[in-house]
């Protein structure tokens, strides 16, 4: 068995030899229905609710597994390959992770930090993130010249590269993420207060992003898209502006320029990618939930006495699997299940 497979029987507490099974008449190109109505001696009865769980997984699964190959591939092509990065790819759990990883090898448009590199300035940023002691408008006086016109100049230069590194940074995206996640408030305001809508009780509203419940993230969807609503992810950013500062500056005498540098990632880069990937998980999870819910009820609607006040006797036909027969009683509850063969070569009833 593979590591996808071991995962998944893991992730879903399926016996992994069932999990190999329904991988394989999957990709046959059977269908869901088909393998659980005709395939049940093979798959061990899993129902056709286990069967999907399944094959979601390994599409996921799989669709990670090609992501991080790509990625690495590109990485290589860049000559920018090591053992260390490729195993970081590797263990990433989350396609989240791999992107994290790739974004500072991404190809990028023209920004402020490839501007400064442009003018030479990449060594001073790399001096200012080292453990080296030294006054930092002295040292950036050296960079002075032709296309940078005094040490302020090279500083601020040197200040976009490190805002860039840090926002790709994939240890500080994460760790930013996870504040959010815990900490984010989402602010909801009317576009137009005065336009009636069916959204009207979002207007002024705000809940903390740990708590809305799944409703209420796709009513909110729903009237941003119709463009009632205007949407932010709100958090204190102090708290991480001292923890990234705190890992970057490594000298005092420098900690200002990275405290100002950390800032601008945090206004400039980081926000709004962060805003953008948790209003995506937020979203992911509320579709989640409503499928569940709809399924819940869609259950209890099937479920529902087939016929007024009478007991019911359902049977599904079958010659090698035997005819499956249910009993309901008048409330719908069920009584009892069974399986008959009527046909040779069992011929038991």
């Amino acid at each position: 068995m593979d590591n996808i497979l071991a995962q998944i029987a893991l992730e879903t507490q399926i016996p992994g030899r069932q999990v190999e099974i329904v991988a394989k008449l999957l990709d046959e190109s059977n269908t869901v229905p088909f393998i659980a109505r005709y395939r049940k001696e093979m798959t061990g009865g899993l129902d056709e609710v286990a069967i999907r769980l399944i094959e979601g997984r390994l599409k996921w699964h799989r669709a990670l597994k090609q992501r991080k190959e790509e990625v690495i591939r590109l990485i290589a092509e860049q000559g920018k390959l090591s053992p260390e990065l490729e195993g970081r790819i590797m263990q990433a759990a989350r396609p989240v992770e791999v992107e994290d990883i790739y974004l500072p090898f991404r190809p990028k448009r023209r920004t402020r930090a490839a501007a400064a590199r442009e003018k030479g300035l990449e060594p001073l940023a790399q001096w200012m993130l080292s453990p080296q002691s030294g006054d930092p408008l002295t040292m950036a006086a050296r960079f002075t010249g032709e296309t940078v016109a005094d040490a302020e100049e090279a500083l601020q230069g040197a200040m976009d590269i490190i805002a860039e590194t840090v926002a790709e940074d994939a240890r500080s995206r994460s760790w930013l993420r996870d504040y959010a996640r815990k900490q984010g408030v989402l602010m909801v305001k009317a576009r137009d207060a005065g336009a009636e809508s069916a959204y009207t009780m979002y207007y002024q509203y705000q809940e903390s992003v740990s708590r809305i419940p799944a409703h209420r993230i796709l009513a909110i969807n729903r009237g941003e898209r119709e463009d009632y609503l205007k949407v932010t992810l709100v958090y204190d950013t102090d708290n991480p502006r001292d923890h990234l500062t705190g890992q970057y500056a490594k000298t005092p005498e420098k900690a200002g320029y990275i405290g100002r540098a950390v800032e601008d990632s945090l206004s400039r880069l980081l926000k709004p990618a962060i805003e953008r990937d948790l209003r995506t998980e937020l979203t992911q999870r509320a579709n989640q939930q409503a499928m569940q819910i709809f399924a819940r009820n869609l259950k209890s609607l099937l479920l529902q006495p087939p016929v007024r006040e009478k007991t019911v006797l359902g049977i599904d036909p079958a010659f090698r699997t035997g005819c499956k027969w249910a009993v309901v009683d008048s409330t719908g509850k069920k009584l009892q299940v069974g399986v008959v063969y009527p046909t040779p070569p069992q011929q038991r009833i």
